[in-house]
């Protein structure tokens, strides 16, 4: 079962967020694109709310926005995806392409990526979640590893009070450990992928290199470009020119 949350009426939009990340990471431009559309929020596997399981890979992550919409008798929608999320959103396309209306992938490609996320594994697997008092007690402890309060902060909102006191991870920390191989991986994508798809992509993030752009259209036939002055967390940077760029793209 997938953790949501839906703003507005319309068209559907169904918004999947990054690695460690959470449906709350994009409440701010879901509730201004809910004026004119119906926005859904998912937390995917393993995330968020969402339930915990014992295998990850993005052809799971892939059936379970298939089996999502079905139940929520979604027949297509605009799919929106950023990191880990825009690669679920890709595979998506591939494996069920009459479900997708448009498709829009933040700061992403589908190729394989080095590891760079080992520091903060590393990080979260030092606290010890069964233990710590307070949550200054696990900022000072991821502290140790990551210098960037804004990555502290947002880890951190992966914390959760238990009822009996101490605390748990919302995500399962230890399954996206084990699964971080397949996470990185490329994706198994057949031929092309004709829907209209916006690739929206940092100026100071190093997901999108230059020579990237070639190979995604090679796959997305009829793509966009679009580069913002932002690193990796475009929605967070760049709130309102995403949100124009969204807009301008659904409504061509």
């Amino acid at each position: 079962m997938l953790n949501h949350k839906i703003y507005g009426q319309g068209d559907p939009i169904i918004i999947l967020h990054g690695l460690f990340g959470m449906l709350d990471n994009w409440q701010s431009i879901a509730k201004k694109l809910a004026t004119d559309y119906m926005v859904i929020l998912v937390d995917q596997r393993d995330h968020g709310k969402s339930d915990h399981t014992d295998s990850f890979s993005y052809s799971l992550l892939a059936d379970d926005l298939n089996e999502f919409m079905n139940d929520h008798w979604i027949h297509s929608a605009h799919i929106l995806g950023h990191s880990m999320g825009g690669k679920t959103a890709m595979q998506f396309a591939n494996d069920y392409p009459e479900m997708v209306e448009k498709l829009i992938i933040i700061d992403i490609a589908p190729k394989e990526y080095p590891p760079g996320h080992r520091l903060i594994f590393k990080a979260l697997r030092s606290v010890p979640i069964d233990k710590v008092k307070s949550r200054k007690d696990v900022e000072g402890i991821l502290k140790k590893y990551i210098d960037n309060i804004g990555i502290r902060l947002f880890l951190m909102k992966n914390l959760k009070r238990k009822k009996e006191g101490g605390f748990e991870w919302k995500m399962n920390l230890e399954l996206l450990h084990d699964a971080y191989p397949n996470i990185l991986k490329s994706l198994n994508i057949e031929g092309t992928i004709d829907c209209d798809t916006l690739l929206v992509y940092g100026a100071n993030s190093n997901y999108i290199k230059e020579n990237d752009v070639k190979d995604i259209n090679n796959i997305f036939q009829n793509s966009t470009f679009k580069k913002l002055n932002a690193g990796h967390w475009i929605h967070a940077e760049k709130p309102k020119e995403l949100e124009e760029e969204i807009r301008r793209f659904l409504l061509s």
